[in-house]
């Protein structure tokens, strides 16, 4: 019968038992894994690094001639920038409001559905009640549901007038501003919730017992052990939560078209950005600064949140 020896903690690589896992473990350690993960990550920026210096490039640079020729002939100028978000042509990008509308329809639609996600996966994890684990397998099974399958009976939702929080929620061509927002966070909300619960509740139910029985014989009530003791525990979980939704949000085109409409007063960036891409296809000079504009945003959130989001993917499991 084969044995395995045990592994002390701290253990090097050299220590570890000939197992599978210790043998992959060993090699992704050496100098060449790390090599070659420098090379595909600079493989990987390199059109991200293109598309910088084609936006910094004048016009008939870029239509002319190649990003990498900006090294042997330097010449740079912000003037894409500047009409691609404050121009007033009709063939301008005039992203500076639509910039805004984003924020306005990215933030609400990250908060709320990570804040209810949160309290349900505690509920689910932590509160008995009948039907607790039924709802969690309904909350598993809709996330296999496309998202376009759910968008005519929203939107037949939304028809009948439901009010919502004093407002009436109907489609978007029969809303102003403010509520055509208001129905874009709904929407956003219903659908980020399945992932979102699904994911913190495979965290907030590996959180240690006793740490919720010693709350419980000090008299916490189930409100106090969630913002005490949950919240602190599951925050790179949170973060790396707010990096997908916000991403998903950030860049989608179809939900908010459908239920924001695409005016200028609630349209987002990518519907402008499409919209470029569609009419305007041969304007390259504004078409690569309105990219660039648009990825901004998600990278400082993504680099502000990495050391959260790290920890997230590598915790698992509560170990002793």
């Amino acid at each position: 019968m084969a044995t395995t020896t045990p592994v002390l903690p701290g253990a090097t690589a050299e220590q570890m038992p000939r197992t599978a896992a210790g043998r992959v473990r060993k090699r992704l350690n050496t100098r060449t894994a790390t090599v070659v993960s420098i090379i595909i990550a600079v493989l990987w920026t390199i059109p991200t690094f293109g598309l910088f210096i084609s936006s910094l490039r004048p016009e008939q640079d870029i239509k002319t001639t190649g990003w990498w020729t900006f090294f042997s002939s330097p010449a740079f100028t912000l003037e894409n920038y500047n009409e691609v978000l404050f121009g007033q042509s009709a063939s301008s990008g005039r992203l500076a409001s639509y910039f805004v509308n984003s924020v306005v329809i990215t933030i609400p639609s990250v908060l709320f559905p990570i804040a209810f996600a949160a309290m349900a996966a505690y509920a689910l994890s932590w509160i008995r009640f009948r039907g607790r684990d039924w709802i969690y397998v309904g909350i598993f099974a809709l996330q296999i549901v496309p998202l376009q399958m759910a968008l005519v009976p929203l939107l037949s939702f939304f028809s009948r007038g439901v009010s919502l929080a004093g407002v009436t929620l109907m489609p978007a061509w029969q809303l102003d501003d403010e509520q055509k927002f208001v129905q874009v966070w709904f929407a956003h909300t219903c659908f980020a919730l399945p992932f979102a619960v699904f994911l913190l509740h495979n965290f907030v139910s590996q959180l240690p017992g006793e740490l919720m029985e010693a709350a419980r014989v000090d008299g916490a009530s189930h409100a106090k052990i969630f913002r005490t003791i949950v919240l602190p525990l599951i925050t790179p979980a949170l973060a790396s939560l707010t990096i997908f939704q916000f991403l998903w949000v950030w860049n989608d085109l179809l939900v908010a078209l459908i239920f924001a409409g695409g005016g200028d007063e609630t349209a987002p960036l990518t519907v402008r950005l499409a919209e470029l891409a569609g009419t305007r296809g041969n304007e390259w000079q504004r078409l690569t600064s309105g990219a660039f504009v648009a990825i901004v945003i998600p990278l400082l959130v993504f680099l502000s949140l990495q050391r959260y989001f790290v920890r997230g993917l590598l915790t698992g499991s509560v170990k002793g």
